[in-house]
C-alpha cells in the first residue's frame, strides 16, 4: 500500500528544513500533467502567501516556457548548475508571479546525464545545488522529466518528497509500480527521508464514465495517499502556457485555477498537521 507522509514526518521535515520543503514532480509518464501542475500549484502556493522556486529539470523547459522564460532569455540555467558547478542562484530568474522564481532549463540539458554519468556524485549534484540557499523559499519544486533516469534520480536524492500526477485516463496505473519502485531505490540508497508526498488525478471529466471509473480504481488501491482535489480537463488550463501565464493569472474563474488553488490548500492543510 502507497503510504503518504505520517505527522510525525510532515514534523521531521519542519524541523530539518526550517519550513522549507522540496517536492519532487514526478511521473515518467509523459502527457500526465507534471509541469502543468508544477507551474498552477507554484502559483496558487504564491497566491496564498508561500515563497516558491521551480527547478525545470525537463530538457524540454516547459515550465520556463510556461513562465514566460523565452528560450533566448534564459540565460544561465539548470544545465550549468549540475555540469559545470555554477552556483544555483545565479541561475535563478524571477517570474511574473510575486514570489515565484524558476531556475530555467536548456536543451543542453537533454546531454547531460551522458556527461555527468561516470563522473563522482553524479546523482547528488542538484542536492549539492539546492543545500547552498540555505531555505531560501517555502518550496522548491522540481519539475522532472518523464523519464526515470539520472535526472529524476538527483531531484529524489534532494526531495522531502514525490508528488505523482495520475491522469484520469485508462492506463493510469500502468507504470506507476515501477515509479514507486524507484522512489523506494532512491530512498534506500541516497535520501533516507524521501517519501511519498501523495498521487493526485487530473484531466478529470466529470461528464465521462471512464474518469469517474479510474478515480475510483485508483482511491480504492491507493486509499489516503490520493488527494481528494482533482483536477478537471480544462481548455484555460491548455491554453494558458502560451501566454506564459500560470491558470489563475490567465483566467482566475476557470474551473482549472480554483481547483489549483483548493490542491494548493490541501497540501498546505497536509503540512499543518
Amino acid at each position: 500500500m502507497l503510504k503518504t507522509l505520517t505527522g510525525e514526518q510532515y514534523q521531521s521535515i519542519l524541523t530539518m528544513a526550517n519550513t522549507s520543503r522540496t517536492i519532487a514532480i514526478v511521473n515518467q509518464k509523459g502527457g500526465v500533467g507534471k509541469t502543468t501542475t508544477t507551474i498552477n500549484l507554484a502559483a496558487a502556493l504564491c497566491l496564498k502567501g508561500q515563497s516558491v522556486l521551480v527547478i525545470d529539470m525537463d530538457p524540454q523547459g516547459n515550465a520556463s516556457t510556461g513562465l514566460a522564460i523565452s528560450r533566448k532569455h534564459r540565460g544561465t540555467s539548470i544545465y550549468d548548475v549540475l555540469v559545470e558547478g555554477t552556483c544555483m542562484r545565479e541561475a535563478i530568474q524571477p517570474t511574473s508571479v510575486p514570489g515565484l522564481f524558476i531556475v530555467p532549463s536548456h536543451i543542453d540539458l537533454s546531454a547531460a546525464e551522458l556527461e555527468i554519468g561516470k563522473a563522482s556524485g553524479r546523482t547528488t549534484r542538484l542536492k549539492s545545488a539546492v543545500d547552498k540557499l540555505n531555505h531560501d523559499y517555502d518550496y522548491v519544486f522540481i519539475d522532472c522529466p518523464p523519464a526515470l533516469g539520472l535526472l529524476t534520480v538527483n531531484a529524489l536524492a534532494v526531495a522531502n518528497s514525490a508528488l505523482v500526477p495520475l491522469q484520469c485516463e485508462f492506463y493510469a496505473l500502468e507504470g506507476l509500480s515501477q515509479l514507486l519502485k524507484t522512489v523506494e531505490i532512491a530512498k534506500d540508497s541516497i535520501n533516507p527521508n524521501l517519501a511519498i508526498e501523495g498521487v493526485m488525478l487530473t484531466m478529470y471529466d466529470s461528464r465521462n464514465r471512464l474518469s469517474g471509473q479510474v478515480a475510483s480504481d485508483v482511491r480504492k488501491h491507493l486509499g489516503r495517499a490520493v488527494f481528494n482535489t482533482m483536477i478537471p480537463r480544462n481548455v484555460r488550463i491548455a491554453e494558458a502556457p502560451s501566454f506564459g501565464k500560470p491558470a489563475m493569472m490567465y483566467d482566475p474563474h476557470c474551473s482549472g485555477a480554483k481547483a489549483y488553488v483548493a490542491l494548493a490548500d490541501e497540501l498546505l492543510s497536509r503540512h499543518k498537521r
